[in-house]
């Protein structure tokens, strides 16, 4: 007796319209994967340089030195409260160059998409990640799809590259940090961290916390027009601030003493991290950054910094020391001094 046919299981050769969810076809670099790109991808980040389909864009560079950046995104739930996987492969590549004072201009993507994952979820997702992309002002150039069996991946990853220009004679670097230095925030910690895993661990608050998931160019750009005062610049995603400041502790060779109370976290965050074990300072953030900005001036960056609508929560919360090289610290509400080490491990794994 002959076995039975499930023509449920098949995967090809049907038309896009005709699946709702991904199948192995889609990344088989046949018509699947044509009908794909041309029908999903390619209307969504439309520009001459995509269009052409090559094994590589041509892209032009104005004048100034190039800043290159890779980073890969496994972000769970795919999308949650205040953005999605999309947003993020944008903004956090975009931030990534803008902390080196470079001016974002194309990034590149690659999908790894799972086998059953839906259609509409992947449209929404590359619609998101479409419009970060025309507000942040950076094309996507070239891209990639992969799809791999069902129960090899998580729905999707995404990995993206970035090039930017950065202007003659600008140099930011965490080694740059000297003693006298005001350590700035540009506003709450832990917000992504916390909405993310708010929503895997059910938590219900008063209100919604959403992620702070932002570009943050354009700020970048507003605090280095006070010329010459901002040393480091760096956006404190996973390890979260206490992660940053001991990177940049041990490449300067210097201390840093943070005023506790005057750290900005919202409230509903504070207390899910009571609720969780957390410390707000180890949780990511997607859309802050860190500036650590010569003492005389600071005031004056602070000021540029909350005139900008991602900066208006800024604070100055320590300084720069010459004595305990490498050592971060916090001076608490009680007076007395605890030590801020770099986070062991990962406290909230796959936020970003």
């Amino acid at each position: 007796m002959a076995d039975t046919l499930h023509f449920e299981d098949w995967s090809c050769p049907l038309p896009l319209r005709n699946y709702p969810r991904i199948v192995l076809g889609h990344g088989g670099g046949g018509k699947l994967s044509e009908e794909l790109i041309e029908n999903l991808f390619l209307p969504a980040f439309r520009n001459p340089a995509l269009e052409n389909l090559g094994d590589a864009s041509v892209v032009e560079l104005p004048p100034g030195r190039v800043a290159l950046t890779t980073d890969s995104f496994v972000v769970r739930p795919l999308v949650f409260p205040g953005g999605s996987i999309g947003e993020l492969a944008v903004n956090g590549t975009v931030n990534d160059l803008a902390m080196c004072g470079a001016r974002p201009l194309y990034l590149t993507a690659g999908f790894i998409l799972e086998e059953g994952l839906e259609l509409s979820l992947l449209a929404h997702v590359v619609e998101r990640m479409a419009e970060a992309a025309r507000s942040a002002g950076v094309q996507i150039v070239a891209g990639d799809t992969k799809v791999v069996e069902k129960g090899h991946g998580d729905g999707l990853f995404i990995n993206t590259a970035g090039v930017g220009v950065v202007s003659p004679g600008l140099v930011l670097g965490p080694s740059s940090a000297r003693a006298g230095d005001k350590v700035i925030i540009s506003g709450t910690l832990g917000d992504h961290g916390v909405a993310v895993m708010s929503v895997r661990a059910g938590l219900q608050f008063e209100t919604t916390i959403q992620s702070d998931c932002a570009a943050l160019h354009g700020l970048a750009a507003e605090i280095l027009q006070v010329d010459g005062a901002v040393h480091v610049m760096r956006d404190p995603t996973r390890g979260g601030l206490a992660a940053t400041l001991n990177e940049i502790a041990r490449a300067s060779r210097v201390g840093v003493m943070l005023q506790e109370s005057a750290i900005p976290v919202d409230p509903q965050v504070q207390a899910a991290c009571e609720l969780l074990g957390l410390d707000p300072l180890q949780v990511a953030n997607e859309g802050k950054l860190v500036a650590i900005v010569e003492g005389g001036r600071a005031p004056e960056v602070l000021l540029r910094m909350r005139a900008h609508p991602l900066g208006r929560r800024a604070a100055i919360v320590g300084e720069i020391t010459a004595d305990r090289p490498g050592l971060v610290a916090a001076r608490t509400t009680m007076g007395a001094i605890r030590a801020i080490p770099l986070p062991l491990g990962e406290q909230l794994p796959r936020i970003c």
